[in-house]
């Protein structure tokens, strides 16, 4: 391990080779957003199946309190099993194809940070000049494209177990508001206080989780390993690297918490425009744009703390001679590393 390494240094790197490999950051927005909007096609499909069950205008549904609209799709739902089958299959056949959908350029995002985090220069070395900068400089078409394809078959095995995690854990949270709501019958603050402790312990689990498989990500790229090589390592680089890894963590939670805080305000903002008078028309293209820069911020500053755990990895593990599970390397990947490794 070189000597002086501390948290900010390795930020400082991992958000500049981020910034440095800016279409990334572009292509996981992009994917991200289409992700989102495909799953609302069989919501507005749902919707419009309720409309036609419940014999309801479609403007009257969409229209009242949404505790009421909520209260007749459910009606709808539990009268019409077909009904309840079908929005149920139609949302599960779009959320499955925009998850392959998402694993497939997640491949070629983490094959790109990652050459431009190893054949970068000392960028996070001060002063920063631009020719040191462009050298972890690694996007290429051709190189996003190869990354895609190579990785998404580990990828989609991977994201199928996060997804059966997802599943076992909403279904542990909503038993355990079963139970909650069983046992403390009809006080109503005590269930407050339940559904609260609940909450939280879902959010801190699944952030857990998430960190737990973008390492195990991160570690199948830059290795060419298996998933369960790629867990073991991961286990590995925690206990080497325990205090930078979870202190890089750590800032990028805050700094997300304070993003997203900020963001909550300035929507907010925007909706008490919207009443003022002629000024309301110009609320719809703020709107857009605080959409976009908050999308790019919560974008960058996840890729910039996948390159700093990128940084650590290599710093740490690789150079130790990890042998490869897989037969080829990854592309991009230079002969001297591919020689360093096989020889581990």
């Amino acid at each position: 391990m070189e000597p002086h390494v501390t948290v900010k240094t390795v930020l400082k790197r991992g958000a500049l080779v981020a910034a440095a490999n800016w279409q990334v950051t572009a292509i996981q927005f992009v994917a991200e957003s289409t992700f989102k909007m495909l799953l609302t096609i069989p919501v507005v499909g749902g919707l419009l199946l309720v409309a036609l069950v419940l014999g309801h205008a479609l403007p009257e549904l969409i229209g009242g309190e949404l505790r009421t609209s909520l209260g007749y799709i459910a009606s709808a739902l539990r009268s019409e099993p077909l009904a309840l089958m079908a929005f149920l299959a139609s949302f599960a056949i779009v959320g499955l194809a925009g998850s392959v959908f998402m694993f497939l350029v997640k491949g070629g995002t983490v094959a790109v940070l990652a050459a431009g985090e190893r054949d970068g220069g000392t960028v996070e070395q001060p002063p920063l000049h631009l020719r040191a900068f462009w050298t972890a400089a690694a996007f290429s078409l051709d190189r996003f494209q190869k990354g895609c394809r190579y990785l998404l078959r580990r990828y989609l095995r991977l994201g199928l177990l996060l997804v059966a995690v997802y599943g076992v854990s909403t279904g542990a949270y909503l038993g355990g508001l079963f139970v909650a709501y069983r046992s403390v019958g009809d006080s109503s603050l005590e269930w407050t206080m339940w559904a609260g402790i609940a909450s939280a312990a879902l959010v801190a689990w699944i952030t857990l989780v998430n960190f737990l498989y973008l390492l195990i990500q991160m570690v199948i790229a830059v290795d060419d390993c298996s998933v369960r090589s790629a867990a073991r390592r991961v286990v590995r680089f925690l206990r080497s690297e325990s205090r930078l890894v979870f202190g890089v963590f750590l800032v990028v939670l805050v700094l997300v918490m304070g993003a997203t805080v900020v963001s909550v305000i300035a929507t907010t903002s925007l909706g008490l425009i919207a009443f003022v008078p002629l000024a309301g028309l110009t609320v719809i293209p703020l709107q857009l744009l605080a959409w976009l820069f908050r999308g790019l911020v919560f974008q960058y500053l996840g890729l910039s703390a996948l390159a700093a755990y990128l940084n650590l990895y290599r710093r740490t593990l690789a150079p130790a001679g990890e042998a490869l599970s897989g037969g080829n390397c990854l592309p991009g990947r230079s002969e001297a590393t591919r020689q360093t490794v096989t020889a581990g």
